[in-house]
């Protein structure tokens, strides 16, 4: 798939902080697309924040996301208009799932989009979904966002090669100010605590884990891991975080849900942090 680099105009728009989420949404597909209940959670969690990565799109058709995009922009109450970003069909043999990063053009838009290879020499293929990397700017600010849902089994080795990604979307891009977040699977069995000192994002002191390793990410109340997180790099970035901010969003309690209604939703609960901003940006032109 071929992406075009984009420049959007910003509105003289203002806001105190950017609200910026990741939620593996659990086989978003035509079937729970067709499902109107579940729909209207999915748009009211979408629809709290200013940048959100989806993951786990299984889509064939294109029909899922434009049916999604539709509610968002249709709301009654709505003031700013959403776009989207999605990459291609990620995944080894015919398993496949896409990212996509939904955002308010008012307030934020894309400078750069990479879909990166993982071809790296003595170390080809190590991601089952290869990162869709896209750098955001919004006023006399840019970020690099790097997603990953990894393969449970090899979230240890997918984890430590973000490091990889790091290195040559730096040097691809010349920024400093990254923030890696997703379905990591970065907790319980699949990242033992003995496993941590193999993670070179982990044991490198530039990178700041905001979800931290006791929290819970998942809707069961049978299960406890902090599978989900977000990781920033980049120390102006990280001194604009709003204090308090990094959570998981319990959209069960938020609209009174039962626990089977959520699982209908997802299995995992978003994850989301606060960026503060200084003043709107009046206008970057195409």
């Amino acid at each position: 798939m071929k992406h075009v680099v984009l420049f959007f105009a910003f509105c003289v728009t203002h806001a105190a902080a950017i609200r910026i989420c990741s939620f593996n949404i659990q086989s978003f597909g035509e079937a729970k697309c067709a499902k109107p209940e579940v729909m209207n959670i999915i748009v009211k969690v979408v629809s709290r924040c200013d940048i959100m990565l989806l993951m786990e799109i299984k889509d064939t058709t294109d029909k899922v996301m434009n049916k999604l995009m539709g509610q968002l922009n249709s709301q009654p109450e709505m003031k700013d208009e959403f776009s989207f970003i999605i990459s291609q069909r990620l995944g080894r043999k015919t398993y496949k799932e896409q990212y996509a990063f939904i955002y308010r053009k008012q307030l934020v838009g894309v400078k750069a989009v990479y879909q990166y290879p993982d071809h790296q020499d003595g170390d080809v293929d190590a991601f089952s979904r290869e990162p869709f990397v896209v750098w955001f700017q919004t006023y006399k600010r840019d970020f690099v966002i790097i997603p990953q849902h990894t393969a449970p089994e090899a979230a240890v080795r997918e984890i430590d090669e973000l490091y990889d990604v790091y290195l040559d979307v730096k040097q691809k891009w010349k920024t400093e100010s990254f923030i890696f977040m997703g379905d990591f699977n970065a907790a319980c069995s699949y990242v033992p605590k003995k496993h941590w000192k193999k993670i070179r994002l982990r044991t490198n002191k530039e990178f700041v884990w905001l979800i931290e390793d006791n929290v819970d990410t998942t809707v069961k109340s049978s299960t406890r891991c902090a599978y989900d997180r977000i990781v920033l790099h980049g120390q102006r970035l990280i001194n604009s975080v709003v204090s308090g901010s990094a959570t998981v969003f319990d959209f069960m309690k938020a609209y009174g849900l039962t626990e089977a209604e959520a699982l209908g939703i997802s299995d995992h609960y978003p994850v989301e942090f606060q960026l503060s901003t200084m003043r709107p940006m009046k206008d970057a032109s195409r």
